[in-house]
């Protein structure tokens, strides 16, 4: 099974131009010509898997407090636009099974970040794959990614022939060859500010590079040029007009 990766993936839908992790999002980030989207999943109270990125809720809604203390009945009612621009008023939290529905509609590719909330790295992972299992069967349009590693192990023991990205931060990990070992991962997913000699260090795994968060048409030019294969953007079309043509 070989992933049918893009150049460039939209970050949280396309951030840039509607309010992140909505449905709104994803749909901005199709109309714009993105064949893949990340989105961020963790769960309510209640064990609902939403769309959401923060533990708590005050940045982006008209809410506050954790996400992990609120019932999905609680989130559902609250607003996740306006925050944004006027225009997005009474865009909601959308649930993961909505956001599957458009992103089926719109026949996209799919990175599901799970993010769980402190302390529920394993039952979200369990609840978002579950979920997916119901309804994804292309493989090569789908990959799961995590900073937890409990997560990411709850991935290969349900779903292990769907592919994983190994999602890092800046620095680099020292028992990084362990963890490519572990969880053989279809990708590396790794920071824009991560140093080029590290970037060098990446490259000897021979695994696609996927570069976060990166909304400069110059820095995605010099990293093709160090050898990453992909970005995740905010504006995902920018990234996409100024890369060099591929030969």
């Amino acid at each position: 099974m070989s992933l049918r990766l893009p150049r460039v993936i939209g970050h949280r839908g396309a951030k840039a131009y509607a309010p992140e992790n909505t449905l709104e999002s994803i749909h901005t980030a199709a109309d714009l010509g993105i064949k893949w989207v990340e989105l961020d999943v963790k769960l309510t109270k209640d064990d609902v898997p939403i769309i959401f990125h923060d533990d708590t809720l005050e940045r982006t809604t008209n809410g506050s407090g954790p996400v992990a203390e609120m019932l999905y009945d609680d989130l559902k009612h609250l607003e996740a636009g306006s925050w944004y621009a006027d225009s997005f008023a009474g865009v909601k939290i959308p649930t993961l099974e909505e956001a599957l529905d458009v992103i089926y509609a719109r026949d996209l590719g799919f990175n599901m970040e799970i993010k769980p909330c402190p302390g529920r790295e394993k039952e979200t992972a369990e609840v978002a794959l579950d979920l997916l299992a119901a309804s994804w069967d292309a493989h090569e349009q789908l990959l799961i990614s995590s900073f937890s590693h409990v997560s990411l192990e709850v991935a290969c023991d349900m779903a292990g022939d769907w592919a994983r990205g190994l999602l890092l931060e800046k620095e680099m990990p020292e028992n990084l060859s362990d963890l490519v070992e572990f969880f053989t991962p279809k990708t590396i997913n790794f920071d824009a500010e991560t140093e080029a000699s590290a970037v060098e260090m990446l490259l000897d795994f021979e695994l696609p590079l996927l570069c976060y968060t990166v909304n400069d048409p110059m820095l995605a030019r010099r990293l093709v040029n160090l050898g990453v294969d992909g970005f995740f953007s905010d504006c995902p079309d920018v990234i996409k007009e100024n890369l060099p043509r591929m030969h």
